[in-house]
C-alpha cells in the first residue's frame, strides 16, 4: 500500500472504531465523558512511560484503562456527594490531566511525548513505524493496533448487546432483572479508554473526541433504530477520515484538524438535511398538514 493509503486506513480504523463507541455514549448522554477520558488517559500513558520507558505496547493500553476507569470512577464518586454530573467531569478530567502535563514537563525528558502530540498526534508518522506479521508482511503498528482494538469492540458490542441496550435506556428495568449495572458500566467505560488510547498516539485528543461524539450525534439525527445508528456512526467516522485527508492535502494543513472539521460538517449537513429530525423537515412538515 502507499504512504496515503496507510494513513487512510488507519483514520478510517480509528473513525470507525469511536463512531461505534460513541453511539452508547450518546444515547447515555454521556458525551463528556469522552472529552474527559481522551485527555485523562494522557496521564496514564505518561505514568506507563516513566515504569517502562516506552510510550507504546501493552504497558501503555493498560496505563491508559486505568486512567479512564480512575476518571470514571472519580466521576461517579463525586455524583455520588451530590455534585453535578458535568461538574463533576470538568473537575476530574482538568484535574488528571494536569496532573498529566506537569509529569511531561518533569520527569519525561526527551521522549516523543509532549502536549502538542497529546493534543493534535501525528498521523503522518504512522507509516513509518512499522511491525512484520505473518503473511500481512509489514504494516504500520498503529494500524495493526486498531484493526486488534476494533475486533475486540465489535466483539464485547455484540456479546453484550442486549444488556448495554437496557442499562442505556432503562437503567432501573435493567437492575431489576438483576444485570450488572456498575459491572457494565466500568466495562463500557474501559472500552472507550481503550478505543481512546489506540486513537490516541495517531491522532490525538483533539479528533477523538471529535469521532467519538460528532459521528454518533449525527446518525442521531438520522435513525430512531440501535442498530441502523451503529452502521450510519462507524460510516460517517470513516468518511470524515477519508474526507478529512483529501482536504488537508489540498490546502495543505493539519490532517487531523481537517478530519474533525469534516465530523462537524457531516453533523451540519444531517442537522439541516435530515428527513427526520433536520431544520428543512422540520420547516417543510407544518406546511403540508396546513
Amino acid at each position: 500500500m502507499t504512504y496515503s493509503a496507510w494513513i487512510i486506513l488507519t483514520a478510517s480504523l480509528v473513525g470507525l472504531s469511536c463512531g461505534i463507541m460513541g453511539v452508547f455514549l450518546i444515547l447515555r448522554k454521556q458525551a463528556m465523558m469522552a472529552d474527559a477520558i481522551s485527555h485523562t488517559v494522557l496521564l496514564g500513558i505518561v505514568i506507563a512511560f516513566l515504569v517502562t520507558n516506552q510510550v507504546s505496547g501493552v504497558a501503555m493500553l493498560i496505563g491508559g484503562i486505568l486512567a479512564g476507569l480512575l476518571t470514571a470512577f472519580l466521576v461517579q464518586s463525586l455524583q455520588s456527594l451530590n455534585i453535578q454530573h458535568d461538574a463533576g467531569i470538568g473537575i476530574v478530567f482538568t484535574t488528571l490531566f494536569a496532573i498529566g502535563v506537569i509529569l511531561i514537563a518533569t520527569s519525561v525528558g526527551n521522549a516523543h511525548l509532549d502536549v502538542q502530540h497529546a493534543l493534535m498526534g501525528e498521523i503522518t508518522f504512522i507509516p513509518f513505524h512499522v511491525i512484520t506479521l505473518p503473511i500481512l508482511g509489514e504494516i504500520p503498528q498503529a494500524t495493526a493496533f486498531l484493526f486488534v482494538v476494533l475486533l475486540i469492540i465489535v466483539l464485547f458490542i455484540t456479546a453484550f448487546y442486549k444488556e448495554w441496550k437496557i442499562t442505556t435506556f432503562d437503567p432501573a428495568l435493567a437492575a431489576s432483572l438483576g444485570m450488572p449495572v456498575l459491572f457494565l458500566h466500568y466495562l463500557f467505560m474501559s472500552l472507550v479508554s481503550v478505543t481512546t488510547v489506540a486513537s490516541f498516539d495517531a491522532v490525538g485528543a483533539i479528533m477523538v473526541v471529535a469521532m467519538l461524539i460528532t459521528p454518533a450525534a449525527s446518525a442521531y439525527l438520522w435513525t430512531d433504530r440501535l442498530a441502523k445508528m451503529f452502521i450510519l456512526s462507524g460510516s460517517f467516522g470513516v468518511l470524515s477520515a477519508v474526507l478529512g485527508y483529501y482536504l488537508a492535502f489540498w490546502i495543505d494543513t493539519s490532517i487531523s484538524g481537517s478530519m474533525a472539521f469534516m465530523t462537524g460538517l457531516i453533523f451540519l449537513i444531517s442537522f439541516i438535511f435530515s428527513p427526520t429530525h433536520g431544520l428543512m423537515a422540520k420547516y417543510i412538515r407544518p406546511k403540508q398538514a396546513m
